[in-house]
């Protein structure tokens, strides 16, 4: 018998009327927290932080690689541009020769951040040295585990007599000792004996960039943040950048090639370590840099690179011996430390 008053179905407009206020709440509070988003303009949401990402992408190997046959304009502490060849590298292509190759291996001091192409020291090496092809194996933000699997990639490409690994003393070792970079894209790395990390995720400007709504709005991106996240945590690790560099060496020794190393600046436990280990290096101590972006080597900076490179390799019986132009600076070697 039905109650007095109490229409039939009457429950469910009730409990509609429910579910369309909380909807409706729900939409509200998601729009307030979309305006609050774009305003405050969070670093962490936003589309990409790399300012050269047109010319990168995802790799699941490395993290992330040039683009093949890419190029942009773009501006750190300058403006300049950037072309990438075939095979990915910011160089001229990798032809067939019977010169013998140098092959300088590193992150973006080797590529040229903010240089010019004819501007980095491999091209002025490369003018210098016509008897010689100089090979330029540098990618942005690169690790010496990210060097290591970059040079087995373009081994067989490139078939080097000479390997020069450019160390970074400001940041190769934070970049050793983790799983992404710049708080952004995911990256291999080498713990117990072994590579890790391959594939490489996914990292949220990826997803970013893929999906319609994480494009436009923001509140997807917070919560694709959250997902990559807890999907890949960072993690920290003990360092292995000396193992890397010897790995490195030993791969270049085993096809009877000769190995070296360039320090961007003076560092006493990298020295001491390649002391020990016979391995012959240089270092850029007073080499012009730009007071920004990174501190990369300004034209001035890269030819006195290109000069003490050029007596090291001379040191070292692959070039004939070699000294610094007037004005170059000074270069240190684990040798012979040679002033103007």
């Amino acid at each position: 018998m039905q109650a007095s008053g109490t229409p039939v179905g009457g429950a469910r407009p009730g409990w509609l009327r429910a579910i369309m206020i909380q909807c409706l709440v729900l939409a509200v509070t998601l729009a307030a927290c979309e305006v609050i988003l774009r305003v405050v303009d969070l670093r962490y949401l936003r589309m990409d932080e790399s300012g050269i990402a047109p010319v990168y992408g995802h790799d699941a190997a490395l993290g992330w690689y040039p683009i093949p046959n890419s190029a942009q304009t773009y501006s750190g502490a300058r403006t300049v541009h950037v072309r990438h060849n075939s095979i990915g590298l910011r160089d001229i292509e990798p032809e067939p020769t019977q010169k013998p190759t140098i092959a300088f291996v590193g992150d973006s001091f080797v590529w040229g951040y903010d240089a010019e192409e004819h501007e980095r020291f491999t091209n002025i090496l490369r003018d210098r040295l016509p008897a010689y092809r100089v090979a330029n194996v540098g990618v942005t933000a690169y690790g010496t585990d990210q060097e290591y699997l970059l040079l087995e990639r373009v081994w067989d490409r490139i078939r080097t007599n000479v390997v020069v690994l450019m160390v970074c003393v400001d940041n190769d070792r934070i970049e050793n000792t983790t799983n992404l970079r710049y708080d952004g894209p995911y990256k291999p790395y080498f713990a117990s004996g072994a590579f890790h990390g391959q594939p490489a995720p996914w990292s949220r400007h990826l997803y970013f960039g893929h999906y319609w709504l994480a494009r436009h709005l923001w509140v997807v991106r917070v919560a694709i943040s959250a997902y990559v996240y807890a999907k890949h945590p960072p993690i920290a690790l003990a360092d292995p950048t000396e193992r890397l560099i010897t790995m490195m060496r030993d791969k270049v020794q085993a096809s009877g090639g000769k190995f070296l190393v360039g320090l961007q600046k003076r560092d006493a436990r990298f020295e001491a370590f390649f002391r020990a280990q016979n391995i012959p290096f240089a270092t850029f101590e007073n080499a012009e840099a730009y007071p920004t972006h990174g501190n990369h080597w300004t034209p001035k900076g890269n030819a006195q690179v290109a000069e003490r490179l050029a007596a090291l390799l001379g040191e070292n019986g692959i070039l004939p011996a070699a000294q610094p132009n007037a004005g170059s600076g000074e270069v240190a070697t684990n040798s012979v430390q040679l002033r103007n």
